[in-house]
């Protein structure tokens, strides 16, 4: 279970490490930790996770959800803090309840990036917590964005972008990223004042099935036909590796994730990612040769608490996490969800070209 979290409504703060998505993703003050408004769905699916332990590991961390409106925080902002539940049991909520009534089409408007409206959301760990300078590329998935309780226009518009980028030939589009420039860059069009270079969802609809590797090895910062370098390929293929390993729980799992991403994270800073490499390996050989993690700690290790501090501290290098989850649901006896299975295929296909 994870551990309650206190924090003052007026400490929370806008969270700006995100490549793609909607705006009012907030944080708190130490970073650890996104606030993610959501519609019930979502929340419901992150609920429902719980009872898929093998999904878990490649989602983010959830903690819980809150209610942003001032009616439902009013005591607890009396109080001066909110706290969060370690965990939310699953439940038969508004969004599972709504499935059974009939169809009502209304009228759509696309948010076109904006806060959605809602007065909920969820409490996710922050992957890009623990980088230097992460690095961080949001790939949209699937052919078809949208869910089967989607209006007509929403329909229409979803399957027009798709027919006009990489998501219907490839089941994938990059939907936005930022990367690390180096400080000394801060000068460059387009790079902010802390040395990144940000790009919107235009530019990976500029892409098509031919030239889509481009947006790739710009996100790993490759030269033109440039082999990747020893740490930058280690990179890679442990992204590799951990999308086979998604695309085997997701075949497993029966579901259907209408407009779900993968979220890539790596370590940007050149020297930090060189550093971290270092310390892994050291830490790893220590382990094999039976040498002990020095820990000043010196209580009874009977506890958890204790047996967690006692493991050791590996640097973060890279992170792959699936997100985005306002229309998603386990569909028992449907079969895998071959709509974000092709995308998944084909990222890795992209990925393992960079590396040979």
């Amino acid at each position: 279970m994870a551990d309650k979290k206190s924090f003052r409504m007026s400490q929370l703060r806008p969270y700006d490490n995100i490549a793609a998505g909607h705006d009012g993703v907030l944080s708190d003050p130490s970073g650890t930790i996104v606030i993610k408004p959501c519609k019930q769905s979502e929340i419901d699916f992150y609920n429902s996770t719980l009872a898929h332990p093998q999904f878990l590991p490649h989602i983010p961390t959830y903690m819980g959800w809150i209610q942003l409106n001032q009616e439902a925080t009013a005591a607890a902002q009396a109080a001066g803090t909110l706290i969060l539940p370690g965990q939310t049991e699953p439940n038969s909520s508004a969004g599972s309840r709504i499935a059974d009534a009939p169809l009502i089409e209304k009228e759509w408007t696309p948010s076109n990036g904006e806060k959605i409206q809602t007065d909920m959301a969820v409490v996710l760990e922050n992957v890009a917590t623990g980088y230097m300078k992460p690095n961080i590329l949001d790939v949209k998935l699937g052919a078809r964005l949208w869910a089967d309780d989607a209006p007509l226009a929403k329909r229409v518009k979803l399957d027009k972008i798709a027919e006009e980028t990489t998501s219907k030939p490839l089941g994938l589009r990059i939907a936005g990223m930022k990367t690390f420039q180096g400080l000394d860059n801060t000068i460059q069009e387009g790079t902010t004042a802390d040395g990144y270079k940000l790009y919107d969802k235009m530019y990976g609809r500029s892409f098509n099935t031919e030239t889509v590797p481009e947006g790739f090895r710009e996100y790993f910062r490759l030269n033109n036909e440039e082999r990747p370098k020893a740490p930058m390929r280690k990179v890679i293929r442990r992204f590799i590796d951990d999308l086979e390993e998604m695309t085997k729980v997701i075949k497993n799992e029966e579901s259907r994730m209408y407009s779900a991403s993968l979220l890539f994270v790596y370590e940007g800073d050149p020297q930090a990612l060189k550093e971290a490499f270092s310390v892994e390996k050291e830490l790893i050989e220590a382990l094999h040769e039976g040498h002990p993690i020095q820990n000043d700690n010196h209580e009874d290790h009977e506890s958890g608490e204790s047996e967690e501090e006692d493991r050791p501290k590996f640097p973060p290098i890279q992170s792959l996490k699936l997100i985005d989850f306002a229309h998603a649901q386990w569909t028992p006896g449907q079969g895998p969800d071959e709509n974000i299975l092709h995308g998944i295929r084909n990222v890795i296909k992209i990925l393992n070209d960079l590396v040979q």
